[in-house]
């Protein structure tokens, strides 16, 4: 590490060298040899041999910092790359013993307890995505920590409940010193290992075997394929449970009431929609210029045209308007809503999902902006519109 005296040397010469530029503007500088007859040795260049023989018995890891060039990706060794860890993952499908995989999948599911996921490092971070997964699903499950639960967290665990312990190795030092604890608690013991003949296995209930050709890291040492093929196999036994427990899509969006996710899946048109004083309504026998302000106050865009008992007729936008204007001029003082509305506009329905609205909106052959909510006798109730929708988080 580089220390203080050597940080001090390239600040002061750093001073020096700002002052030198100030003071060159009226003066001429002696030049290096000057003084003693020998050339002065290059601040910077001693400031950077220092650092170097500093550095000098770290392994270097990468270029010299202070010489450091723009990093470049080569495109052909990153097709490669992909290519790589496709082959990889195949050999990891075609070999993966899915009488395995079935028994692992049907002892979570018919669990009655918590299922716990655990894991060290990368594998820690694996595991609680797919503990996570499993949650958003409705299953009960929870990552547990391996250092935390060797220092009072254990205490969650109990009979009823399903360990997994994800690790590639199987020889964890955390997980093997976890195993006699969770035992003890009566907890049922699963390893889920990727090294053949290791200490997990013996030690557990049960043991899934992730094959692994090798890592994608050239050097076959950082967990890339292998957390790969773990996420991979614990995302697709959660889906295999959630079919298992049929769960609908309305179940799902229960699990997940923010975001775009659950409104999609929750909200219906009743939920967005304008309704009563809200709608710029209008009768067909009214003249356009005297609703102009009915067209322009709501905020829709548009006006809605009913009859006496509140059946739609038609819509009229504010399109319909210059359109009107520009091919009639001074004669749209004489002419009707309903001479000019659009006769067939696009409704729907108020149970209709929030979703299918903004679907229909954004449908061939042109989108709207807005669609009138009908009843099943044509009756208007009210309207959704684009921005409505937006701002509801759809």
């Amino acid at each position: 590490m580089i220390d203080v005296y050597i940080l001090c040397r390239v600040f002061f010469f750093f001073r020096a060298t700002a002052f030198e530029c100030n003071y060159s503007s009226v003066h001429t500088l002696p030049s290096p040899e000057t003084f003693s007859g020998e050339r002065i040795a290059d601040p910077i260049v001693s400031v950077k041999q220092e650092i170097r023989n500093k550095m000098g018995s770290l392994p270097q890891l990468y270029s010299d910092p202070l010489e450091k060039q723009a990093d470049l990706i080569d495109p052909i060794k990153l097709k490669t790359l992909f290519k790589s860890q496709q082959k990889y993952l195949n050999n990891f499908f075609d070999k993966l013993d899915l009488s395995q995989a079935h028994v692992f999948t049907q002892t979570l599911l018919n669990s009655t307890g918590t299922i716990f996921i655990t894991g060290v490092g990368k594998s820690g971070f694996v595991s609680k995505n797919i503990s996570q997964t499993l949650v958003s699903l409705g299953i009960k499950s929870q990552f547990l920590s391996p250092v935390d639960a060797l220092h009072g967290d254990i205490g969650i665990l109990n009979s009823n409940d399903v360990l997994v312990m994800f690790s590639k190795s199987g020889n964890t030092e955390e997980l093997i010193r976890l195993v006699p604890c969770a035992r003890a608690k009566g907890a049922f013991l699963i390893s889920v290992t990727s090294v053949e003949g290791n200490a997990l296995m013996g030690m557990s209930d049960l043991n899934v075997h992730l094959p692994l050709e090798r890592e994608l890291c050239p050097f076959d040492l950082a967990p890339t394929t292998s957390t790969a093929i773990q996420m991979v196999f614990g995302c697709t036994v959660a889906i295999a449970m959630m079919d298992a427990k049929n769960l609908t899509k309305e179940g799902y969006a229960a699990n997940h009431p923010a975001g775009r996710i659950g409104k999609s899946l929750i909200f219906k048109v009743r939920d967005v929609m304008k309704k009563q004083d809200e709608l710029p309504v209008c009768r067909e026998g009214d003249l356009i210029m005297d609703q102009l302000v009915e067209l322009t106050s709501k905020g829709c865009g548009c006006l809605l045209v009913i009859d006496d008992d509140y059946h739609l007729i038609g819509t009229f936008t504010d399109g319909d308007l210059r359109r009107t204007l520009k091919a009639s001029k001074e004669g749209i003082f004489k002419l009707t809503v309903g001479e000019m509305c659009n006769r067939n506009p696009r409704t729907i329905s108020s149970e209709r999902m929030a979703v299918e609205a903004m679907k229909k909106m954004e449908a061939p052959p042109s989108p709207v902006q807005f669609l009138p909510v009908i009843d099943e006798d044509n009756k208007l109730i009210g309207i959704v519109t684009l921005h409505g929708l937006v701002s509801a988080g759809l």
